[in-house]
């Protein structure tokens, strides 16, 4: 055979494989920020050379909600896309619909139950099989501070609720404002977590928030967290209604205010300016939860699918998922850390190598807690309940943190 012939003929036969393979991916996300948008879109990148179709199908809102309730009507009617954003119980309540594919050759050719935490498996599967692919661990109990504003003020990182408050006005008396924060009901009910983490503890916030137990729910530390929250709202600025987090984060950046309560997806749009963790921007545990990590975890979920080559597409992607090039592109852009066991750290910033540190540790003992405010705790009717008492607490200057409590632990009876 000449030279020619053998490429014309190997050529011939590398064009057939994308098109043997070649799929359509649909996945629904809410990756829309700047540095969630370029993770997402190298997940793009990487699907495409597979030989596959990506059909991008982006629903604005950090929380989530708006991209939930699209979701719901798509799969209504029969049109569920390949892959969707979904997480904690959230895949269990899809999985008894029987609507989700199981991912389980994928999960076993490349040794998941070895890769990932138990925590995580265990989150990724309905009734024993994979339906889901988990994307990243994120730590929601950080605390965002810039450093430049702290030395103006002549403050330092507070580790307790009390330093907290000290700080804060301090901020204040120097002209800063104290906490950016975004008054959005999932916003509120982050700030509310993380204070319920700190003044509860990691096990009477499970047994709040996982276990519901109505006695941990109106008793007297919960009664601390309202008044706390309520005196935490007197250092935020009366335009927070309807701002986005990110635009809150860009506060901080330049300069106006002085820290953010917010999870780790935060670091993506300091990360997306160029700025460099310890230097231009400082991570701390949100004051009084040292040695408690609050976690959140993103995944996709894979719908069940008619076509063939679009079966194959969902799984190529999954497979890509978990892969370390993704893994550590994605986590490094989207602020959180990789969910695989034996990814190579060396090359993430400070804050991230400090949060899986603290992540192994938590894991080990009882400090390891799901965010109620990002859906991992508890199902969606429990979070929205909570959403709508700490919110009207929040944006009601005479509200009773005693009556708070108690409507706290009505609100989520009813919907149990």
């Amino acid at each position: 055979m000449s030279a020619i012939h053998r490429l014309v003929t190997a050529v011939s036969l590398a064009s057939l494989v994308p098109f043997a393979q070649a799929g359509e991916v649909e996945v629904l996300h809410w990756w829309t920020s700047g540095g969630e948008k370029r993770a997402a879109d190298t997940l793009q990148r990487l699907v495409e050379e597979e030989g596959h179709t990506w059909k991008d199908f982006a629903v604005a809102g950090g929380g989530g909600e708006a991209a939930m309730t699209v979701l719901k009507t798509r799969a209504v009617s029969g049109n569920a896309p390949a892959a969707a954003q979904i997480k904690g119980p959230d895949i269990q309540e899809w999985g008894e619909l029987g609507l989700l594919t199981d991912l389980n050759a994928v999960a076993e050719k490349a040794n998941w139950d070895e890769l990932l935490p138990k925590q995580v498996s265990a989150a990724m599967k309905y009734d024993g099989d994979y339906v889901a692919v988990p994307v990243n661990v994120h730590r929601v109990n950080w605390l965002w501070i810039n450093p430049d504003v702290f030395e103006k003020a002549g403050v330092e990182p507070p580790k307790t609720l009390d330093e907290f408050f000290a700080v804060a006005d301090k901020l204040k008396e120097a002209g800063f404002m104290p906490l950016a924060h975004g008054g959005q009901p999932w916003q509120d009910g982050t700030v509310f977590e993380d204070l319920a983490l700190a003044i509860l503890g990691p096990e009477d916030f499970r047994k709040a928030f996982v276990e519901l137990d109505r006695g941990v729910l109106t008793g007297d530390k919960m009664v601390k967290t309202f008044e706390a929250l309520k005196k935490l709202r007197s250092y935020v600025d009366n335009n927070a209604a309807g701002r986005d987090w990110n635009t809150a984060t860009a506060m901080v950046m330049n300069g106006k205010a002085g820290m953010q309560i917010m999870g780790d997806w935060a670091k993506s749009e300091w990360s997306a300016a160029k700025k460099i963790a310890g230097e231009d921007y400082t991570c701390v545990p949100f004051p009084g939860t040292q040695g408690s990590f609050a976690y959140n975890i993103d995944s996709l979920a894979m719908f069940k699918l008619n076509n063939d080559d679009n079966r194959k597409a969902q799984q190529d992607l999954a497979r890509i998922v978990m892969e370390p090039e993704f893994q550590q592109f994605f986590n490094q852009n989207k602020g959180s850390i990789p969910v695989r066991l034996d990814q190579d750290m060396s090359e993430f910033d400070a804050c991230a190598q400090q949060s899986m540190k603290d992540f192994k540790e938590a894991a080990q003992g009882s400090g390891l807690v799901p965010s109620l405010a990002h859906g991992m705790a508890a199902s969606s009717y429990v979070q929205g309940a909570v959403f709508d008492v700490v919110t009207n607490f929040f944006n009601d200057p005479d509200a009773d943190p005693k009556k708070a409590a108690q409507q706290l632990g009505a609100a989520i009876q009813a919907v149990q």
